[in-house]
């Protein structure tokens, strides 16, 4: 990262908060002294079995090509389902932690590390653009299971500044959508933003036989959400409880891997081609589809 820029917006806010500058004021000055940069995709990216970052498989293969076609971004924002906090927060240490936030695995996934550094410069700025929500520093997080082990395949060398940040669970859809908007400066910075969930997301059906089943619910809300995100149709993905029933709540009995979409959704633009990959279903109740937008 220019590491130059980043002082100088560092001090520009330093200087606002002391000298009482106007917020607006002060959040220009701050995104002036960011170097402007190639506009960066958005993804959602269905994050499935944390085993996916160490094996060989569709969807790894599918994030190690990923990796070598995007853009190489600045710094990589991750809005993952793993980190569900009362109020909304950023992630502002230098040095994040590896978090193995799972159990029943082998020791090759608990001993795997994802070891970026992080980036207070532009979480900090991430906080000056989001008006929507009050948006807190956290310094004991890190990057969970739901982040890395998409970036592990994706950008192995770990050498991108990466930071999270956090989910407020009992927010309905509009607020997370609403944040998802004030992020788009971000994309103009040479920000990466990826939301990691699943469209579809129910462990307690999950089928452990091998096969290919795929219920008839899970089918349903998958190619529905399909059909609404290609439309941009993001009225009934709001209202998709009230629209979809039952089916919304077997494909999502709490929402916190659908969440991140949301986030996403708010940060298209009308000139944004949307594109869908890993578009599978696993072991019968978990979506894998995933949506890049990119104008």
């Amino acid at each position: 990262m220019e590491r130059k820029s980043f002082l100088k917006a560092g001090g520009l806010l330093a200087l606002a908060q002391f000298t009482g500058m106007n917020t607006l004021s002060a959040l220009n000055a701050l995104g002036n002294a960011l170097p402007p940069s190639e506009r960066m995709p958005v993804l959602f990216v269905g994050h499935g079995s944390p085993m996916n970052a160490i094996e060989d498989n569709f969807y790894s293969r599918s994030w190690q090509a990923m990796g070598k076609t995007l853009p190489r971004p600045k710094a990589i924002l991750s809005i993952s389902a793993h980190w569900l906090t009362n109020v909304t927060k950023v992630t502002a240490m230098k040095q994040p932690k590896t978090i193995h936030d799972f159990g029943g695995f082998p020791k090759k996934l608990f001993d795997a590390e994802y070891p970026a550094p992080g980036s207070p410069e532009m979480a900090n700025f991430t906080k000056e653009l989001v008006t929507h929500s009050h948006i807190q520093s956290d310094e004991s997080w890190g990057l969970d299971h739901g982040t890395w082990s998409v970036l592990l395949p994706m950008y192995p060398a770990a050498d991108i500044p990466v930071y999270q940040l956090s989910i407020v669970y009992e927010q309905p859809p509009a607020y997370h959508y609403e944040i998802g908007k004030q992020l788009n400066k971000l994309r103009d910075k040479g920000v990466l933003i990826i939301g990691s969930g699943n469209l579809v997301h129910n462990l307690g059906m999950i089928d452990w036989s091998g096969g290919n089943k795929v219920y008839d619910w899970a089918k349903e809300f998958d190619t529905r959400f399909a059909d609404w995100i290609m439309k941009g149709d993001h009225k009934s993905i709001m209202d998709y409880q009230k629209i979809l029933g039952k089916t919304a709540d077997m494909a999502h009995p709490s929402n916190d891997h659908l969440l991140p979409l949301f986030y996403i959704l708010g940060l298209q633009q009308k000139n944004d081609k949307i594109s869908f990959f890993n578009d599978k279903m696993d072991m019968g109740s978990i979506s894998m589809r995933s949506i890049m937008l990119n104008s």
